[in-house]
């Protein structure tokens, strides 16, 4: 394994990843922590690491002093490590899986976004498709929220409207059920109810609560989508939503308290999580 110091081209080089505009030219992205690095191993390209003692990982390894992985560094605190991976190309926005798919409109917070992937990570969902305009999933604070989980999701960014237009008109026996969270949507909790009380497996398959999904939409195949932090889904991809969702807030007595005043303070990120298990749980 190499062992050299690292070059100002390369301190240059690593500096200009937090930007959008050099991942894209570059191909590159960056990762800080020994335990984001090591996961994201396992799906991404290592081309070198950074940090100051040698370790066993494959690649190129660096060495820097402090005060350069501090130069180097996008977070307040370096925590010593710095991986350097090449980005996945994403040719196709075709699914590669079935059961539920996480649509995402306009999520601007990378943080939020982060915190969404590692969420559909917990609950077994692998493809998130964007808007053009929701944050970039390379941005190095996504990546660090994620914490190693995007080397196990795959994120598209696609033109939704065509996307999901496409969904609407596969061809399949089954209508693929696209749910939505909105403030004037039906309550959550008493929707899925409705569609799991019946002990028919194909309503099971068909709401996306199995986990038994096929790639032809035939079975189990469904999307949620989840929209931007302030504006909510926007009107060009709610007119796609066949099942309107509302996340009801509670009462102290636990009764639902059907406002929007407290909904509207919910964190989508927090709001995925919610949705999600509440799926699963089904």
């Amino acid at each position: 394994m190499n062992m050299n110091h690292i070059s100002k081209a390369q301190i240059k080089l690593i500096r200009s990843l937090q930007q959008k505009k050099f991942r894209e030219e570059t191909g590159l992205f960056v990762a800080e922590g020994a335990k984001c690095v090591e996961e994201l191993c396992r799906g991404f390209e290592l081309v070198y690491k950074v940090q100051s003692t040698e370790c066993g990982v494959q690649g190129e390894v660096l060495c820097a002093t402090p005060k350069e992985i501090e130069q180097m560094s996008g977070l307040r605190t370096p925590q010593g490590v710095i991986g350097v991976f090449r980005k996945k190309s994403d040719s196709s926005a075709v699914l590669q899986s079935g059961g539920l798919v996480l649509v995402l409109d306009g999520i601007q917070d990378p943080g939020n976004l982060g915190t969404i992937i590692r969420t559909c990570d917990w609950f077994g969902v692998h493809d998130i498709f964007c808007s053009q305009d929701t944050a970039d999933c390379y941005n190095p604070k996504v990546v660090q929220a994620t914490m190693g989980a995007l080397a196990r999701v795959r994120v598209h960014y696609v033109d939704l409207p065509a996307w999901l237009e496409g969904v609407k008109n596969q061809e399949s026996g089954l209508k693929t059920p696209i749910y939505g969270t909105l403030l004037d949507g039906k309550n959550m909790y008493e929707v899925l109810r409705a569609e799991g009380g019946s002990k028919s497996e194909a309503v099971l398959q068909r709401s996306g609560l199995t986990g038994e999904a096929g790639l032809t939409g035939e079975a189990g195949l469904a999307v949620i989508i989840m929209g931007n932090e302030g504006n909510g889904i926007s009107q060009e991809v709610r007119r796609f939503i066949t099942h309107p969702l509302f996340i009801p807030a509670y009462t102290d007595e636990g009764k639902y308290k059907e406002t929007s005043d407290v909904v509207e303070s919910l964190n989508v990120s927090i709001a995925t999580a919610i949705v999600l298990s509440e799926f699963r749980r089904r």
